[in-house]
């Protein structure tokens, strides 16, 4: 579910670690115009490389032999460096939170509780099953296709964490994302997405991969070990049973290319429907376990899959719904169960599927689950003291520039016939932007939280969350909603909202420094910026206009080129091999190259704009193109771990950074800026490189 509805819906600049931090607080970091130093590492360099033969290993080549990726990490890089500066200044206000303590009625109290409890591993250790016990009795005590069916719908919950890509277990058959419907403009409706995988996507279960079957062994002998630990019975014959459901869920789901076509996904059911077209499922009790029997209507995003899943609720063993049950929600809670059962999660999840050998700290953990379920609360503080309202307003004006070079590049397209740029500038020019902070902070008044009960904290926090998506259905478009805490090191774009969000922990260095010359700053959070607008014009986000609506706004002739450069940008990233046996799949990611492509080149034209028609002083030997195209290909530092570089590859929307450095190929300043020629490795004939905006 994470791969696929969001890639769409949500589509987020990059994958890192996970949300923990802020940016500068004083009004000099957001002062992107009075910098005046070099800004790009000179010692992340190896200048021995030339840079036509690889930008990549010219800008960060030095850095790429001489770092070491942290045993608790499947990666590092850019992100990286400004995610531990988050985590300093998150784990600094934190501990004074929990230090005071507080009302528990209060933000504050809940922070101070749900982190005490948490990182209280003795008592999490001494109280075993115990906590569980309750919801497996609940499994356990099902005795008919309509009492599976009830809780599967009491089970269902809301996914809306984009960012966590290593958290793949899902304890729910179906997902449900609340927001604008593709078909239904202005209307706010439930999408029901595919569900029930413990491993990352349907290809792991299916693909004749090698290294793949491999994992699915390593799975099977997982799900025993961990259901041994928790003292079920005969968990060999059930992890069997529960691995065999599993693979037939695989089969049941849409594919990664099905899945990201939402034109095949537009679909919009009554509850009708379902019983219609997807029978086998009680659907009238699962939508009344659910808290959605008064939904007049839902997005069915992955419709066959839908009917595929309810029809292997009738056909599969009751037993085994009830073993899978069982398994789920020990496997998507471990880290607030005993540590055995912990530890198990991760030697699977973190080493065999990600390859990282070392589990991050308890009070690290600590900080990225309160950054998922009091995510506003710990934002707040943060964005009082990391983020104040004259940053956000800089920031913001560094926004418009780009914006506006967006726009001033479709106007000067040759080929776009009128009626589509009319179309296009509406959407740029009506972009809702948030940067820093929501400006309506979330109530988490219902959400209790224990000091002492770390598994009751977290179920009560997913169905807090749940109740909070679910109150929005029926109501108008909020495009002013926020899917990213402040704390975040990531920006995203909102096509259904056509909005951005650019969390303050992303406004900081690497990304921005208020040191640095303009040079700097555009090619590094410029660039980023102007990624997140690009998105609403890449290969999914240019099938929605300017209200958010799923609509064709284009003309046939318009389309077709917008198209073929497209298609020509995948076959591009076709050619990146980082493995002898593995390439980038162009078309999975062609979203965000295109949003690579389309955003470099605003930033660009912004940051030449700022210069009134002058020329940037020379700094230690590079000018100011030459540094900001440097300052972009250190944003994109990258070393991976081959089990999660290979996962990246095949599964992940995202080229590898060293992959996305090389978006500059296509921009005739870089070719300027470098002296690069005919000859050189990465050089592209002038009718070769993608234009796709421009």
């Amino acid at each position: 579910m994470k791969k696929t509805v969001f890639a769409i819906l949500l589509s987020t600049a990059a994958i890192v670690a996970g949300p923990v931090a802020c940016s500068k607080g004083d009004k000099e970091s957001a002062a992107y115009t009075v910098g005046t130093e070099l800004g790009i590492s000179k010692a992340a360099m190896d200048t021995s490389v030339k840079p036509g033969d690889d930008f990549y290993a010219y800008a960060n080549g030095n850095w790429q032999k001489t770092t070491e990726i942290p045993a608790d990490r499947s990666s590092t890089g850019a992100f990286y460096i400004a995610f531990l500066e988050t985590e300093k200044r998150t784990r600094e206000l934190v501990d004074a939170i929990v230090k005071s303590g507080g009302d528990p009625t209060t933000d504050d109290g809940r922070i101070a509780a749900f982190y005490k409890a948490y990182t209280n591993t003795k008592a999490i250790d001494a109280a075993g099953m115990k906590p569980v016990e309750a919801d497996l009795a609940r499994f356990a005590a099902i005795t008919d296709k309509a009492g599976l069916a009830k809780v599967l719908g009491e089970q269902t919950r809301a996914d809306v964490d984009p960012l966590n890509a290593t958290d793949f277990e899902t304890e729910n058959l179906f997902g449900i994302f609340v927001t604008q419907g593709l078909a239904t403009p202005g209307a706010v409706i439930p999408y029901v997405l595919q569900g029930g995988l413990g491993m990352p996507e349907r290809e792991y279960y299916l693909s004749a991969d090698p290294k793949m079957a491999a994992l699915r062994t390593q799975y099977q002998a997982y799900i025993a070990k961990l259901l041994t630990a928790a003292g079920q019975s005969d968990a060999e014959a059930k992890a069997k049973r529960i691995y065999d459901l599993e693979a037939k869920i695989a089969k049941a789901h849409a594919n990664r290319a099905d899945s990201e076509d939402f034109a095949k996904s537009a679909g919009v059911w009554t509850k009708a429907d379902f019983a219609k077209k997807a029978p086998g499922l009680d659907w009238d009790a699962y939508f009344a376990a659910a808290g959605l029997g008064n939904a007049p209507k839902f997005g069915a995003y992955h419709a066959r899959a839908i009917t595929g899943l309810s029809a292997l609720v009738a056909s599969e063993p009751l037993d085994t719904w009830k073993d899978w049950l069982a398994f789920h929600q020990i496997n998507s809670h471990t880290d607030v169960l005993p540590s055995a059962l912990d530890k198990a999660h991760f030697a699977f999840y973190g080493t065999a599927l990600a390859g990282t050998p070392e589990q991050r700290s308890r009070d690290k953990r600590a900080l990225d689950a309160l950054n998922i379920y009091l995510g506003d609360a710990v934002g707040r503080v943060y964005a009082e003291k990391y983020f104040p309202a004259p940053a956000k307003a800089e920031v913001g004006d560094m926004v418009k520039g780009i914006k506006a070079a967006f726009a001033k590049r479709v106007e000067t397209i040759d080929w776009m016939a009128p009626e589509t740029k009319k179309e296009a500038i509406k959407k740029v020019e009506t972009i809702v932007v948030g940067v820093g902070y929501p400006e309506t902070w979330r109530d988490y008044g219902r959400y209790t939280v224990s000091a002492t009960d770390a598994y009751a904290n977290m179920v009560a926090g997913e169905k807090a969350e749940y109740a909070h998506q679910l109150a929005k259905i029926g109501k108008p478009l909020d495009k002013g909603e926020w899917w990213m805490v402040p704390q975040t090191v990531n920006a995203v774009n909102l096509p259904v909202q056509n909005a951005l969000n650019f969390p303050a922990a992303i406004l900081q260095p690497p990304f921005f420094n208020a040191k640095a010359d303009p040079a700097y700053n555009y090619g590094a959070i410029g660039a980023v910026i102007g990624h997140e607008i690009s998105h609403s014009f890449d290969n999914n986000g240019a099938a929605f206009d300017a209200s958010g609506a799923l609509r064709n706004w284009w003309t046939a002739a318009d389309l077709a080129k917008f198209n073929a450069a497209g298609a020509a940008l995948a076959a591009q990233y076709d050619n990146y091999k980082p493995f002898p046996d593995l390439a980038v799949n162009g078309k999975l990611t062609l979203g965000e190259n295109i949003a690579d492509v389309a955003g470099l080149q605003a930033a660009y034209d912004a940051y030449r704009a700022s210069l009134n028609g002058q020329e940037a002083p020379v700094i230690d030997g590079f000018t100011g193109d030459q540094r900001f195209f440097i300052a972009y290909a250190q944003t994109w530092a990258t070393k991976m771990r081959d089990e999660a570089l290979r996962a990246r590859v095949a599964t992940d929307g995202h080229a590898p950074g060293m992959y996305r450095a090389l978006t500059v190929r296509n921009l005739d300043a870089w070719y300027k800026a470098f002296d690069v020629k005919e000859g050189d490795k990465l050089y592209l004939a002038p009718d070769q490189r993608v234009r796709v905006w421009g």
